[in-house]
């Protein structure tokens, strides 16, 4: 029985693409590079932006901490509300709360925007922790944020076994493996076809009511 939930944010409970797209897109114009197709920048949601700069624009790092800064810059003012919540989100989270789930967030989003989207959602109260990333980049990665999480609930060695991670990418399935806790995959975030089922997915689901079941199935 899973009694543990750890929710990515970005692409598992909310649509962030329009401020992300966004975002990246002003960071790169401040460091001359015009993007005008949005789409080229999906793949930015998810991982941490300061390896996405690098990998997709070959940027140094330096240049990619720069670029951070200027995604920042748009994103904290503006980008942070252009986002939805899928369907279904606050359904699923009455759900487990009222079947006693101990929920809680493992977003490597920098914690204080996770927050202000949450409480932007009126979600916030569904959650027992919330753990995002640093805005120092000391927190970046998502085993990184994951293990603060596990060092904020201390939770014993068999409790730990009733975790269940939930997300979108590849980074999820990843991180969450590092300490041996498998993760449920869902579809309609924006991982590349085939990327969960490459990284270790225990399964993939398609709506908030089969990850319900999923969760719920060994009551």
């Amino acid at each position: 029985m899973y009694q543990y939930i750890f929710f990515d944010l970005d692409g598992t409970l909310t649509d962030p693409r329009e401020g992300i797209t966004k975002s990246v897109q002003y960071a790169l114009g401040h460091m001359g590079i015009e993007e005008t197709d949005l789409t080229k920048l999906l793949p930015f949601i998810g991982p941490p932006l300061l390896e996405s700069f690098q990998e997709y624009y070959d940027f140094t790092e330096g240049e990619a901490r720069k670029a951070v800064e200027y995604y920042r810059e748009y994103f904290s003012e503006t980008g942070v509300f252009e986002n939805l919540l899928f369907d279904g989100v606050k359904e699923l989270l009455t759900s487990l709360k009222a079947h006693g789930k101990v929920v809680a967030i493992a977003s490597s989003k920098p914690e204080v925007f996770v927050r202000m989207i949450l409480e932007h959602f009126g979600v916030e109260q569904y959650f027992d922790y919330i753990c995002g990333g640093s805005m120092d980049e000391s927190r970046l990665k998502k085993e990184e944020v994951i293990e603060e999480l596990l060092g904020r609930m201390q939770l014993s060695g068999e409790e730990r076994k009733k975790i269940l991670m939930v997300g979108d990418r590849r980074h999820d399935v990843e991180g969450a493996a590092c300490f041996g806790i498998p993760c449920l995959g869902l579809s309609m975030g924006f991982a590349a076809k085939g990327e969960l089922e490459r990284a270790g997915a225990v399964a993939i689901v398609d709506s908030m009511k089969e990850l319900e079941a999923f969760i719920l199935q060994k009551e």
